[in-house]
């Protein structure tokens, strides 16, 4: 099976010590964000677990502990857009974000290695051509460390649209200029570029839209085949990527962009960041005696009989 830390917090970057106790003991505990009360167990065993996907904003927290992670296979998607902090309050630099994504890839390989350019928002700070050189400067400082660009537009979420009304969506026209400038440059740097947002109408300019994470993504991480019976898909015509099991919590990250759809609002991420225990199983929290604890059914997907490279 697949365990993401990704989709809902950042834990490279938040929770590293929590996750390596949560390793080491070889399970977690995941409470549903929709039913509070219903807990999920997951094994933390390479016998089961065949890769765990990462996906952050700053890995350098886990890089003491990546010898420890030796025994699972490994996917790494890390997020570079070159925001100031009027957009990304706690996020490293762009040269750091650089200079980390460089040594991740050196220790893990460039196939266990993904760089996500999301979302790009347009204003009279960002603008277009701003866009189009920052995506040239990483993009050309990070060729030959990945193969994999992923790049999406600013999703306006309700709670987004009442939090931030300042960020607005961009015009289609600008979309497509930007999605064809990316196009060329990821060429130019051997990128596999993808869309990860909800324009699928850039199809029609070459843009490959079936999703940034994808089975064979994984499968080149540990070079090997994984027999994945059915697929697991976020909101229907939205999203065509592979969604594994997420082990994060919803307003638990500290990056504080104003963009994340992952938060709600200041207050409450502090409050949970307060109630979270590196000693405990649950990311936030502990179990309460009203909790039901549910065993999540594990198997390895890997094909032992195939390799890939």
């Amino acid at each position: 099976m697949i365990i993401n830390t990704g989709q809902r917090t950042d834990i490279p970057a938040f929770y590293s010590k929590w996750f390596m106790n949560r390793i080491k003991e070889g399970y977690v505990l995941v409470r549903n964000p929709y039913y509070p009360d219903l807990i999920t167990k997951f094994i933390l065993n390479p016998q089961v677990v065949d890769v765990i996907g990462f996906c952050t904003k700053n890995p350098r927290p886990m890089f003491p502990y990546l010898d420890e992670l030796k025994e699972f296979g490994q996917f790494w998607y890390v997020t570079i857009t070159g925001f100031g902090k009027d957009l990304e309050p706690n996020v490293p630099s762009i040269d750091q974000a650089i200079e980390d994504f460089k040594y991740l890839s050196r220790k893990v390989g460039k196939e266990a290695m993904g760089w996500r350019y999301t979302p790009i928002i347009v204003n009279d700070k960002y603008t277009k051509d701003y866009h189009l050189k920052t995506f040239e400067r990483i993009a050309s400082e990070l060729e030959g460390y990945t193969s994999l660009v992923a790049f999406g537009f600013l999703d306006i979420y309700p709670k987004l649209a009442k939090n931030h009304p300042e960020l607005k969506d961009t015009d289609d026209a600008t979309k497509i200029e930007i999605a064809k400038a990316f196009k060329e440059i990821a060429e130019k740097h051997h990128f596999d570029l993808r869309l990860c947002s909800k324009e699928k109408w850039l199809k029609d300019y070459g843009i490959d839209i079936e999703g940034c994470m994808r089975i064979q993504d994984y499968e080149k991480s540990v070079n090997s085949k994984l027999d994945i019976k059915e697929k697991m898909e976020a909101r229907k015509n939205y999203c065509a990527c592979y969604l594994s099991n997420d082990i994060g919590a919803y307003n638990s990250c500290l990056h504080l962009c104003k963009y994340c759809y992952a938060n709600s609002n200041e207050l409450t991420i502090k409050k949970n960041y307060q109630n979270h225990d590196d000693n405990s199983p649950l990311l936030i929290g502990h179990l309460r005696p009203h909790d039901k604890i549910k065993e999540a059914k594990q198997e390895s997907f890997i094909n032992k009989t195939i390799t890939l490279f």
